[in-house]
């Protein structure tokens, strides 16, 4: 038994005293005792080798004590696993050389044992939960077929992906092949982390909002629903699609356990648009945790009376910025662990 079950209970929709509390990329690059490892691993080596990534995961929560832990990793060890080289460069982020762009291109691209390719993020899975000895819950992830999509085809990081969109608009077919691909192989690797031992999964859209929504619709949800139908009767699923607003009222209806939402989204529009039944997960700007760790708590405890306590987990709005000092990230977690409705 979870000791610390808030996370869960939220997930439910459970009554609870105060929402729970956990950041996206928590595990990390605003942490010294990250840095400490980061100069001497590179990147991939963080996620490839479990000890280290089992450390990065239980940091945080050492020095914070949030309500959840998610596995330090990467959304790309998919793409890796499928047989497509990524590779991350410094200054420059994810680095894809041989983008997968024609027909020809999808012949390589495998649907993997996950065992041989992704074995060591299960080995992780095992020793955090060792490490965490069910004082929390931990979260597996992994990207959205469509934003894994994304870097698969335009090669790197972008402002727009507009050669992703492009394949999608001009070679359909190519683009919904490898869309499938991609489903089929995370459909395999979450439940694989499920059996290793993870109490909840969440999938993250980050690029769906580059995404017309009738475009969304076609390119990224009927894929993303496909894994939700596969995985929500063996744990809870939090499908978070940054930008997409505009298909809260969809993604209500998925049997997903609860949607994440970013700052552009005000919480009253954000119940309004998801119905008001589902939990909500969210919504800080991350850019806000530069303010004053005194204006940091008067905001979050404001963003927890707006969205209410039950059926909310309170969460940013997209990952934790590097340049965040520890004190402010530690006046959002107070602030939310001191939490008292007026």
């Amino acid at each position: 038994m979870i000791k610390n079950d808030l996370f869960l209970r939220a997930l439910k929709g459970e009554t609870v005293d105060r929402p729970p509390v956990w950041m996206m990329r928590q595990a990390g690059r605003y942490l010294p005792e990250f840095m400490e490892i980061k100069e001497k691993y590179d990147f991939f080596t963080r996620c490839q080798t479990p000890e280290l990534a089992s450390e990065i995961t239980v940091q945080p929560i050492r020095r914070y004590g949030m309500d959840a832990a998610i596995l330090f990793c990467d959304i790309l060890v998919i793409p890796q696993a499928m047989n497509i080289h990524v590779e991350m460069k410094p200054g420059l982020g994810p680095w894809l050389p041989n983008p997968i762009r024609t027909q020809k291109d999808l012949e390589s691209v495998i649907v993997p044992d996950i065992h041989d390719t992704l074995g060591y993020v299960m080995e992780a899975i095992k020793m955090t939960k060792e490490k965490l000895n069910d004082d929390i819950p931990l979260i597996g992830f992994a990207g959205s077929p469509w934003t894994i999509l994304c870097y698969c085809v335009q090669g790197q990081g972008s402002k727009t992906f507009d050669k992703a969109k492009e394949l999608c608009f001009t070679k359909p077919t190519v683009a919904h092949e490898l869309l499938q691909k991609i489903t089929d192989t995370t459909i395999l690797y979450l439940k694989e982390k499920v059996k290793a031992g993870v109490n909840a999964v969440q999938l993250f859209d980050s690029w769906g909002g580059m995404l017309s929504p009738t475009d969304y619709q076609e390119f990224s949800w009927q894929y993303m629903q496909q894994i939700i139908d596969a995985l929500k009767d063996e744990t809870p699923v939090i499908a978070f699609g940054k930008g997409c607003w505009f298909a809260l009222d969809t993604m209500a209806k998925s049997g997903a356990s609860a949607l994440g939402v970013d700052w552009t989204c005000s919480p009253t529009n954000a119940r309004y648009l998801s119905g008001g039944k589902i939990t909500l997960q969210g919504n800080f700007d991350p850019v806000r945790l530069l303010s004053p760790p005194a204006v940091i708590k008067k905001m979050v405890k404001e963003m927890i009376d707006d969205f209410g306590k039950d059926r909310y987990i309170v969460n940013l709005g997209h990952g934790i910025l590097p340049n965040v000092p520890v004190e402010n990230a530690a006046a959002f977690i107070e602030a939310v662990k001191e939490y008292k409705a007026d």
